[in-house]
């Protein structure tokens, strides 16, 4: 079956960090909101719909804010709806505006990402939070947080296919060194190898450098049927494909606790979509949600775009670098841009949409001219993701 083509036109990203300026999310979302609009060469007026993607009303302290976003970037009026899934919700938000698109509902879609919990909320409750978003009764309630979950999983990636605390440091490595280049990057401030080694541990096999930086974010893009893109002088890049699967919320009702069988399952879907045989020699660059540095690896993994237990070995071959044949995080990922949830998504759109066009940081944009690209994100411990794949044309 066809996918009615839906094109990025423009996009806007807020500086991923901890607020100290006074400002709100009420800012945030203005800020990127018209930026974006502006970016897309339209009128706000031209926008049909508007989705919000953010991951929880207990963090943000603001319950069904879609509406009053709506109200603030002077939009009300509009079709409006918000959408949570964790840490994939501006993923998920993109997909709930592409379909709004696909079945003819609308033909221009502002779509909003934001997330407010590291500049107004103590680390510790937000991390009693996070616990909640897995199975509340048994594991939340318990004191059991994520990062428990993730080293779980990574601890068995590690006994199964020998993985190593220097495999997960390399990864937090690369991502500093990225973010160290990227004005938008909460971690600025570039590591080695032997620092990432020597921090304090949080959950063995996982250092205080491995984690995603707790950021406050917001960021906007711009969907548009094909037939309603205004023609631009730069490259078009369109959703080629957008799949997403779930697993068990419980880590130990999986058959195997190391894998992200949902993002296999997601990954092989939207490569059937984009009529893609070989991932590994159409993807040109990737986002990957790594929440910490293992999740990199499992992910590039389950993605199809390394070998299983062989992730960490095309690392340090170069592939994955800045200058390697499928650079993966170039804008820092969760680990040096910043972890927003509910913009985070939504930000690799923009990036990847930017780098396919040559617009990206110039000490980023890659130097080949690729095709396609590929945006991941989860929720929980690979418990729900979402693969978008971006096709650049013309």
């Amino acid at each position: 079956m066809t996918r009615p083509a839906v094109y990025v036109i423009g996009d806007a990203v807020r500086p991923f960090g901890r607020a100290k300026d006074g400002s709100t999310p009420r800012d945030w979302i203005r800020q990127v909101a018209h930026a974006a609009i502006e970016d897309a060469g339209i009128a706000a007026v031209d926008i049909d719909s508007i989705v919000l993607g953010s991951e929880s009303d207990h963090l943000t302290l603001q319950l069904s804010p879609a509406a009053l976003m709506c109200d603030e970037i002077g939009l009300a009026g509009r079709p409006v709806m918000r959408v949570e899934m964790g840490g994939a919700s501006g993923a998920a938000a993109v997909d709930a505006g592409a379909a709004q698109i696909m079945a003819g509902m609308a033909r221009f879609v502002l779509v909003i990402g934001f997330e407010h919990a590291a500049s107004h909320l103590a680390p510790d409750d937000v991390r009693l939070l996070y616990g909640l978003s897995f199975d509340a009764d048994i594991e939340g309630l318990a004191g059991v947080q994520a990062v428990h979950l993730y080293a779980l999983s990574i601890a068995e990636h590690c006994r199964q296919l020998g993985t190593t605390e220097r495999d997960l440091a390399a990864v937090a490595v690369k991502n500093r060194g990225n973010a160290a280049l990227n004005p938008l990057a909460h971690r600025r401030v570039p590591v080695s190898l032997d620092e990432v080694l020597a921090s304090p541990s949080v959950s063995t096999p996982y250092k205080v450098l491995d984690c995603s930086a707790l950021s406050d974010g917001a960021a906007a893009i711009v969907l548009a049927a094909k037939d309603a893109a205004p023609r631009r002088p730069r490259r078009g890049v369109r959703i080629a494909a957008a799949a997403s699967a779930s697993d068990a919320v419980r880590l130990g009702d999986r058959r195997a606790w190391h894998r992200f069988e949902a993002k296999r399952r997601a990954a092989a879907a939207a490569y059937r979509q984009a009529d893609i045989a070989d991932p590994v020699a159409a993807i040109g660059m990737a986002e990957v949600y790594d929440a910490f540095s293992g999740a990199e690896l499992q992910s590039l993994e389950m993605l199809g775009l390394a070998p299983e237990g062989r992730a960490a070995w095309l690392l340090s071959d170069g592939m994955f670098e800045r200058d390697g044949r499928l650079p993966v995080n170039l804008s820092g990922g969760l680990i040096g841009q910043g972890g927003a949830p509910g913009a985070t998504g939504i930000a690799q759109i923009a990036g990847l949409t930017r780098m396919l066009q040559g617009r990206y940081w110039p000490e980023l944009q890659p130097q080949r001219t690729t095709r396609y690209a590929l945006a991941d994100a989860h929720s929980g411990v690979g418990t729900v993701s979402v693969v978008h794949v971006l096709e650049g044309t013309g």
